[in-house]
């Protein structure tokens, strides 16, 4: 297992090192954006004096790298600072926002793993068949399509016929019944987009170890095709399969901004959207940040499973 704490090790420092440079592209991005902040909240008809008075209330005053120090280290204790739109606690605007996404994120998950997966071993045990065929036709066809697309068709079909909301609006008193039949929309998005590249992995991983001497010693003995997919074949191909889950379920935590703005949904997508409307730029610095994490944990977490899942790398003797 030193093996394990040892890559994990490494893979922790370099999610740091990631997570330090896209600090500072985050905030590099938003000082480079054009015009005055202090100026656009104030209006054109604020005095030169106004103007300054509020850039020393904001720290616009300071230099570039200090206020970058600043924020970073307040970021590192859970304080993003307070938004310049409501001026409420970001960590509070946060906070309310996360769990509505990290809630469409694991439901869509909890569709689309599945269902990928069930796909992906039927597509590798009909292969060429007319039902491998369809299946790949319609996974090209969703992957595709951009998300605001195959939500506006959703809501086209499945909204206009009053079967769905058109609109996931939910908040703290929404019964959990209830939330899922309102984000099923926004859930259904995210799983037709990310259903494809998880399939498509799966089958292909599943073929690839069809051909092993193993494989062909199973069909030899008189086991089930099925029998020999699950029992022998999918194990073997988990580290990929894996990766690509891992990988699909980043996407569907930082990939939602889209789908959220187009069904209303108050996550921090829509969160990230408005502020960027309002010019709140340190909403949107936090909200980035936090996007980033979570994409740099799950790669991490998906590259230990897939070396818990292969023997070889973790008995290298």
């Amino acid at each position: 297992m030193s093996v394990i704490w040892t890559m994990i090790a490494k893979r922790l420092g370099l999610g740091l090192l990631t997570l330090f440079i896209i600090s500072l592209i985050i905030f590099g991005a938003t000082e480079l954006l054009p015009g005055d902040l202090a100026k656009s909240i104030l209006g054109q008809s604020a005095t030169p004096e106004t103007v300054a008075a509020f850039r020393r209330e904001l720290g616009l005053d300071l230099p570039a790298h200090t206020r970058y120090l600043n924020w970073l280290f307040g970021a590192l204790q859970g304080d993003f600072g307070t938004s310049l739109a409501n001026k409420r606690p970001i960590s509070d605007l946060i906070a309310t926002r996360l769990g509505n996404t990290l809630f469409l994120a694991l439901y869509a998950a909890a569709i689309s793993v599945p269902l990928s997966l069930t796909l992906g071993v039927l597509a590798a045990l009909y292969r060429n068949s007319i039902f491998d065929r369809a299946v790949n036709a319609l996974a090209l066809t969703s992957i595709s399509f951009p998300e605001f697309f195959v939500a506006y068709i959703l809501i086209f079909v499945l909204a206009q016929s009053g079967l769905f909301p058109s609109m996931a609006q939910v908040d703290a008193r929404t019964g959990f019944a209830e939330m899922l039949y309102r984000t099923f929309l926004p859930a259904l998005t995210l799983t037709l987009v990310v259903t494809a590249h998880m399939m498509r992995m799966t089958r292909a991983a599943i073929i690839n170890l069809l051909a092993s001497p193993y494989i062909e010693m199973a069909r030899l003995k008189g086991i089930k095709p099925m029998r020999v997919i699950l029992r022998h074949a999918l194990p073997n191909a988990l580290a990929p399969i894996i990766t690509v889950v891992a990988l699909n379920l980043a996407y569907l935590i930082t990939g939602v901004v889209v789908v959220e703005v187009v069904f209303v949904y108050p996550g921090l997508g829509q969160l990230m959207v408005d502020s960027v409307a309002k010019r709140d730029f340190p909403v949107v610095q936090a909200v980035a940040l936090i996007f980033a994490a979570a994409y740099v944990l799950l790669n991490l977490t998906a590259d230990v499973l897939s070396t818990l899942s292969n023997p070889r790398l973790v008995h290298r003797k």
